[in-house]
């Protein structure tokens, strides 16, 4: 019997793809650098001058990790991938927000069956292009060929964030106490969570393609899930340069319910008035054709509110008309009382 010569390539990886993606990625990330940035891409790690800590009187490093989810099945159907690119260096900025840290440095991991190099050129160009809006060097990444691992078509796209806040001013939820203000700054749909319901109701069991456009909305099914995830660090970090923020909630996984929870003190709650919320048609329609429990709403989507501010009654409507001078959608929602967990009412 003779035996035939198996290479990489016959075992499902491709070398020379992976070669062609970062040629193509090389000058998106280049496009990131600061002066801090002292490795080129290729380089076996990031590596940036550690001098701004000097800045900071006690710096503290804040760091987070996190992927867009099946939010890539989505962009799949659409052949659209530089705004889950996008998805991810926000999503990430706004989890160190929260810690009250402005981002310094990011990394990526993306990961498939089979690399398209046309494709990994489109992800990363959406996060060159959140990172430079957002002040943020992308310094290093991974690309991964894993069929086995991975079903045929599909891709992973994982962030991880570095920044720094200063120790004195970090946020923790501690300072929250009965009668804050809660304020919510508008979310741009889904985000990054959600998906997997969201896909089951609209494409299994309503039976929608990405192109169909229902009744009262503006936009197709597809572009309305695909809208990315909204930029928050920067408007937080201007506003507490004027304004104690005493809590910061990133609506993600879990919703209002168990993200505004997590920043509580202990003998504090929140009570949200659900008239105030201004839930896009996107989450209705999820709703109406899932039949989907308004609790379940509420755990699995930010329903329109994507980060929510928790402030002294005395600073609402200075914070409100600042953030709205910042571009932001706000308004607020409720207030901290006595009690446990979050009340939706």
């Amino acid at each position: 019997m003779i035996k035939m010569a198996v290479t990489y390539k016959d075992a499902g990886v491709d070398i020379d793809a992976g070669n062609e993606a970062v040629k193509r990625i090389k000058g998106h990330v280049k496009s990131t650098f600061t002066k801090d940035v002292l490795l080129d891409v290729g380089a076996f790690g990031g590596c940036i001058d550690a001098a701004k800590l000097k800045e900071f009187e006690n710096p503290v490093l804040i760091t987070s990790i996190d992927g867009v989810g099946t939010k890539t099945n989505v962009a799949s159907k659409m052949s659209k991938w530089d705004s889950v690119g996008k998805d991810i260096v926000n999503h990430s900025c706004n989890d160190i927000a929260c810690c009250g840290a402005e981002p310094w440095f990011f990394v990526d991991y993306v990961a498939s069956s089979k690399l398209e190099p046309a494709k990994i050129e489109q992800i990363v160009k959406g996060m060159a292009g959140a990172c430079k809006e957002a002040g943020v060097s992308l310094i290093a990444g991974e690309t991964a060929e894993m069929p086995g691992v991975y079903c045929e078509n599909e891709t992973d796209i994982v962030g991880a964030i570095t920044g720094i806040a200063e120790k004195g001013k970090m946020v923790d939820g501690s300072k929250i106490e009965e009668g804050n203000v809660l304020i919510s700054l508008k979310s741009s749909g889904l985000h990054t969570n959600g998906f997997s319901l969201a896909r089951n109701v609209l494409f299994e069991v309503a039976g929608f393609d990405v192109n169909d456009k229902p009744d009262g909305m503006e936009q197709s099914i597809g572009e309305a899930l695909l809208e990315p995830h909204r930029a928050y660090s920067k408007t937080v970090n201007s506003l507490m340069k004027e304004f104690e923020l005493k809590g910061i909630a990133h609506i993600t996984g879990g919703g209002l319910f168990d993200n505004i929870k997590r920043v509580l003190p202990d003998g504090i709650g929140v009570a949200i008035e659900k008239e105030k919320l201004r839930t896009q048609k996107i989450f209705k329609l999820i709703q109406e054709k899932g039949e989907v429990p308004e609790q379940d709403m509420f755990r699995t989507f930010n329903m329109g509110s994507g980060m929510v501010l928790i402030v002294s009654e005395s600073d609402a409507n200075a914070v409100l008309k600042k953030a709205t001078e910042l571009g932001e959608e706000a308004w607020a929602i409720g207030k901290a009382v006595k009690g446990q967990g979050v009340k939706i009412e």
